[in-house]
C-alpha cells in the first residue's frame, strides 16, 4: 500500500501548489507562474542528486524525454491559463477525465490493462460533469453540459487531461529507464530551462523573483508532489496511481471556496466526488 499513501501525499501537495499558483496569477503572468512552478521546484530537487547519484541512462530515456518536454510545456501553460481564467471548482475536476483517456493510452503505450473498464464508470464521470453546473438546470435540462462549453477554463483543462494521459505513460517509461529520484530531481529543471527564454522575453528576468516567498512555497509543494508522484508511479500501474492522486481535486475545490470565494460548493464537491467514483470504477473493476 506504499503507492497509495505516496499518491495521497502527492494529491495534497498538488492541491496546495494549485491554490498558491492561482493566488500568484492575480499579479503575475501565466508564463511566469508556469516557470515558477517548475523552476523553483528544481531548486529544491536538484541538490538531492548529491545523495542519490546518477543512474545509467539509455536511448529509451532520452527518447521519452524528447517526447515529454513539448507536451508537458504545452500542458503546463494551458493548466495555468485554465486556473487563471476560471474558478478552481470548474477547472480542477476535469483532470479526473485523465484515467478515462488512460484506458486507451496505457494499453497502446505500455500494454497495461485495468481489471475492467465498465460503462458505469464513464456514465458516472458524465454525471459528475453534469452536477458541477447543476444550478443551471433552470435554463434547460442540458444546460449543465452547455455551461461546460461556455467555460474557457473547463475546456482547456479537458485538453490538459488528455495530454496528461500520454505524458503519464511517457514519464513512467523515463523513470523505468533511469530512477525515480533522478527523474524527479532533473525533469523540472529541464522544463524550466526550455521555458526560461520564452518567459524572460515576455516578462523580463525580474519576474522570476518578484514574489520570492510565494514562489518558494509553490516550488516547495510542487517538489514534494513530484517526489511522491515519481515513487508511486513506479510501484503500480499508471491508472491506479493517477486515480488516487486526483483526490487533490476535492481539496482544490474546497480551497476555491475557502480562499477565493467560489460559489456552489456543495454541487461542485458532489460533482467532483461522483467523477472520482466513476474513475474508481474504471480502474478498479
Amino acid at each position: 500500500m506504499t503507492w497509495f499513501y505516496l499518491s495521497l501525499l502527492s494529491a495534497w501537495a498538488h492541491a496546495n501548489s494549485d491554490a498558491l499558483c492561482k493566488k500568484a496569477l492575480r499579479e503575475s503572468g501565466v508564463l511566469t507562474v508556469a516557470w515558477v512552478y517548475q523552476g523553483y521546484a528544481a531548486l529544491f530537487l536538484l541538490p538531492t542528486l548529491i545523495f542519490t547519484g546518477l543512474p545509467e541512462l539509455d536511448k529509451t530515456f532520452f527518447f521519452a524525454i524528447l517526447l515529454l518536454l513539448p507536451m508537458d510545456i504545452t500542458a503546463l501553460i494551458l493548466y495555468q491559463r485554465a486556473i487563471k481564467v476560471s474558478p478552481l471548482s470548474l477547472t480542477l475536476p476535469f483532470l479526473s477525465i485523465t484515467p478515462v483517456f488512460l484506458l486507451l493510452t496505457s494499453f497502446l503505450m505500455l500494454g497495461e490493462r485495468p481489471d475492467k473498464s465498465g460503462a458505469l464508470g464513464v456514465v458516472l464521470v458524465a454525471t459528475g460533469i453534469y452536477l458541477l453546473n447543476m444550478h443551471t438546470t433552470k435554463e434547460g435540462l442540458l444546460a449543465p453540459f452547455r455551461a461546460v462549453l461556455k467555460e474557457e477554463g473547463s475546456l482547456i483543462m479537458i485538453i490538459v487531461a488528455f495530454i496528461y494521459s500520454v505524458t503519464s505513460n511517457l514519464g513512467k517509461l523515463a523513470i523505468q529507464h533511469s530512477s525515480p529520484f533522478f527523474f524527479a530531481a532533473t525533469y523540472p529543471a529541464m522544463l524550466a530551462i526550455v521555458l526560461l527564454p520564452i518567459t524572460a522575453l515576455n516578462y523580463g528576468l525580474s519576474s522570476f523573483v518578484s514574489r520570492p516567498a510565494l514562489f518558494s512555497l509553490i516550488g516547495l509543494f510542487n517538489a514534494l508532489n513530484i517526489v511522491a508522484h515519481c515513487h508511486a508511479i513506479k510501484l503500480v500501474e499508471v491508472p491506479y496511481m493517477i486515480s488516487i492522486k486526483r483526490t487533490s481535486l476535492l481539496i482544490g475545490v474546497f480551497y476555491g471556496w475557502v480562499f477565493f470565494g467560489e460559489t456552489h460548493l456543495g454541487e461542485r464537491l458532489l460533482g467532483c466526488a461522483v467523477m472520482l467514483l466513476g474513475v474508481t470504477f474504471i480502474v478498479a473493476f
